[in-house]
């Protein structure tokens, strides 16, 4: 009987794992953590290989704390980060660390390409920006900086496809994360040759694009040993992780809108039709026909952690909450900025930086956690706000990720935004999409319809108390100024 779906969740600095049964129940659940690597400033890296090591670490681990029948395993589905530049060689080695969606060394190249070619002509092909946090700059990066990689390289990958090709031994290149190059034609989710040619960036390192649950191989007896599953389970070709979340939350129809939780924030708005706007990022759905209409923050749940990591090493975020929970809205007149690795959406500025403002003797502990949790909710709702200006209204919210999990902070959201918030499973959210991507591939649902009526329910609901947002309209008009007033200085 083979009734279980694995999902496999790449995040940025952990990977999680999940098994889910037909109804969205989880059977069983794990993780691994990894490092980030830092080595100069505006770079952010990881080795591919310690995605795969932790993978392996953090199933084995899972089916046997759990006693899971590996045998019952109907299929496996894989999300990851976005923006990755995986560079293989011939063989399938990692040829160098591949620099990750936060890392910002392409600005010269995007300003240079920019100039060279036209930021319009760009645009009008992939529907985004030229940003350096991109993939295409990255690969450009190793053309200029690392000729010898560029030289050896065979495909680029991204964090979920390097993972299937570890199981499957199959180079694969998913529709959703197809974003990350601007010789993506993003109207028809195909690569575009002559963006290729302008940008010079070989066709041969482009895998085939797939759809997302398209069977993409199976497990491979070397992985099967190695992630004590059973050789023989398809592996489909998995997606986005923010577009895994999405379908994990529920959000399969245009108009429904996903609120991210996690490591980063934002939001992502599903739509019918292709719809760009070059201060927004614009994706394809894991969900055939559907595009996603995202706002995507550096300045997520990675503020709080960072803040607890730095600051209050002796709190658990339970404790953090709490005591955000104790001080005002507004923080007493303290205002973040969470600019913590640059900024994307709507901004994107890589040298944006975080800020505190407001501070004095009479600030206390609650006032600044709880100013870091509205800084991410303005920076929600300067995104949806965008989003609005670009035709695309959000109304209620679903949100997932470790946040979603405070109720301070995601009632925080719904006053900032005024906007009702709902929760499903928040914690799984992304790793039942990814499952789910497994389960329409391999026939355990008919459709995706189908499988967000059998798995996907809502747990809590938030509504906007109107008192909390008349205090955080004056704080956003803040939170916007400073920007405005101190953008100069962060490009100093």
């Amino acid at each position: 009987m083979t009734d279980y779906l694995l999902g496999i969740d790449i995040g940025t600095s952990s990977c999680k794992v999940a098994l889910f049964d037909p109804d969205g129940k989880v059977a069983a659940s794990g993780g691994s953590d990894y490092p980030v690597s830092y080595p100069r400033k505006g770079w952010a890296e990881q080795d591919p290989g310690d995605w795969w090591e932790g993978v392996c670490r953090a199933v084995r681990e899972m089916i046997g704390n759990h006693g899971i029948d590996p045998g019952r395993i109907a299929g496996i589905g894989v999300d990851g980060q976005s923006w990755s530049a995986v560079a293989l060689d011939a063989s399938g080695e990692v040829l160098c660390p591949t620099p990750i969606w936060t890392d910002t060394r392409g600005a010269a190249i995007c300003r240079e390409t920019a100039d060279r070619i036209g930021e319009e002509k760009l645009f009008s092909v992939c529907g985004n920006p030229v940003q350096p946090g991109y993939t295409w700059p990255k690969i450009l990066w190793y053309r200029e900086h690392r000729p010898e990689v560029f030289r050896k390289t065979e495909k680029i990958l991204q964090s979920n496809s390097y993972i299937v090709y570890r199981m499957t031994g199959e180079m694969t290149q998913d529709l959703s994360q197809g974003y990350g190059l601007a010789c993506f034609d993003m109207r028809y989710g195909r690569w575009d040759e002559e963006a290729c040619r302008m940008l010079d960036i070989p066709r041969k390192f482009l895998p085939e694009i797939m759809p997302c649950h398209r069977i993409a191989g199976k497990l491979t007896r070397e992985a099967a040993g190695q992630t004590g599953l059973k050789e023989g389970i398809p592996v489909v070709a998995g997606g986005l992780d923010a577009a895994c979340g999405t379908l994990g939350a529920g959000v399969i129809d245009p108009g429904q809108t996903q609120e991210q939780g996690g490591q980063a924030g934002g939001m992502s708005i599903c739509i019918g039709q292709y719809a760009a706007d070059p201060r927004l990022i614009l994706g394809f759905h894991v969900v055939p026909g559907r595009w996603l209409l995202q706002g995507g923050t550096t300045g997520g749940g990675g503020a709080l952690k960072w803040l607890r990591e730095t600051m209050f090493p002796d709190l658990s975020f339970e404790e953090m909450s709490a005591l955000a929970d104790q001080a005002p809205a507004g923080s007493g007149g303290v205002t973040f900025l969470p600019y913590m690795a640059g900024e994307r959406s709507p901004i994107w500025n890589p040298d944006a930086c975080g800020v505190f403002f407001g501070l004095n003797f009479g600030v206390n502990r609650g006032q600044i956690i709880r100013a870091c949790m509205e800084g991410v909710a303005y920076a929600l709702r300067h995104n949806l706000e965008t989003a609005e200006a670009a035709g695309a209204r959000a109304e209620t919210l679903r949100a997932m990720g470790g946040s979603a999990n405070s109720r301070v902070w995601t009632q925080i959201k719904a006053d900032v935004t005024g906007r009702g918030i709902e929760v499903p499973a928040s914690d799984t959210a992304t790793t039942l999409g990814a499952a789910v991507l497994a389960g329409v591939g391999t026939s355990v649902w008919r459709d995706f319809g189908d499988a967000v009526r059998q798995t996907v329910r809502v747990r809590k609901t938030y509504t906007p108390d109107p008192a909390a947002k008349a205090v955080y309209d004056r704080g956003y008009e803040t939170y916007r100024q400073l920007y405005e007033r101190l953008k100069d200085l962060m490009s100093r």
